[in-house]
């Protein structure tokens, strides 16, 4: 048993405490004392839309100003949260298995998508997910909410709303499963960047060799990592941030190859749906972060217009 407590740094929300239990039940299995320390956030205590905030850091800044002081030892975010700059003083110590990446429709009377009537109301904070419904159903009416799972979906079942979207890792994570009435396939919308993935950061140490350092490199998943470092890559290469209308997916390992590769698939939308432009592209393994690089290129090339005048800026 090491001798000092690890303290664990998460959101006060119930989908944030429940990925920092994850974690905490893997360091405790590994023989270490853990402690949850809640902090709050810009993101938590704004009732603004993610859009107005604008979006980047607003859920993780102040955990890794509590990381960087030493109020924590770990923080755990939501990986898709994450600004894609590095951040100087920490680093990425392990981004564990990944959850199913996709998003969920929850819908009154287990409406799919397609069932919706022309009207109907759906819920999203998410200018990607917003971006992408208006683009596929533009006879719906898309709602701005807030809040947590709990509180979105208490939309649906106070006629609020006729459905929302949400992370299909959140709902998962919490218990909150079986109110799925359609799990969204990636080709009609594609997920945000690192969605489903959870980040684990502590202080970067030079040439040191910690036992909480070792303890997290077996929380962590190489093809997991690969695939969210070349989904960020390309909200990088276009300089946009976590609430901008971009979505990104790799899916490792594709069947058919000699070697491991990435199948990366990304979007970029105009906030009103009204343009949309997707482009894929499939690359080594251990060249994740060159094919996202690569991939917004060609997205810039071909939907500069789009990118500067609704996504970037």
């Amino acid at each position: 048993m090491t001798a000092s407590v690890v303290r664990i740094g998460t959101r006060r929300s119930p989908l944030a405490l429940a990925q920092a239990e994850w974690v905490a039940s893997r360091l405790t299995g590994l023989g270490h004392a853990v402690e949850l320390v809640p902090v709050v956030t810009e993101g938590d205590t704004s009732p603004a839309p993610l859009r107005q905030l604008g979006g980047t850091g607003v859920f993780v800044s102040a955990l890794r100003d509590a990381l960087v002081r030493g109020a924590v030892d770990v923080a755990v975010h939501s990986l898709k949260d994450l600004p894609t700059a590095p951040a100087a003083g920490l680093s990425l110590a392990a981004v564990p298995v990944r959850e199913d990446p996709r998003d969920a429709l929850v819908a009154r009377d287990g409406l799919t998508l397609a069932g919706l009537p022309a009207g109907a109301r759906v819920g999203t904070g998410s200018p990607r997910r917003a971006a992408q419904l208006r683009a596929l159903r533009p006879d719906l009416e898309v709602v701005d909410v807030r809040g947590n799972v709990d509180t979105r979906l208490g939309l649906v079942a106070d006629a609020t709303v006729d459905a929302v979207l949400l992370a299909r890792a959140g709902l998962v994570r919490l218990g909150r499963g079986d109110r799925i009435t359609e799990v969204i396939d990636p080709s009609v919308m594609v997920p945000a960047p690192g969605q489903g993935a959870l980040a684990v950061e502590v202080r970067a140490v030079d040439g040191a060799d910690r036992p909480l350092d070792s303890s997290l490199r077996t929380l962590d998943d190489p093809a997991s990592r690969a695939a969210v470092t070349a989904e960020r890559a390309v909200l990088a290469g276009l300089d946009a941030g976590c609430s901008a209308p971009v979505g990104a997916l790799a899916v490792a390992d594709e069947p058919g190859f000699a070697e491991p590769v990435l199948s990366l698939h990304a979007v970029v939308a105009s906030v009103d749906g009204a343009t949309i432009h997707r482009m894929s592209i499939t690359a080594p393994l251990a060249e994740a972060a060159e094919a996202g690089h690569t991939l917004a290129l060609r997205l810039l090339a071909s939907a500069d217009a789009v990118i500067t005048g609704d996504v970037a800026r």
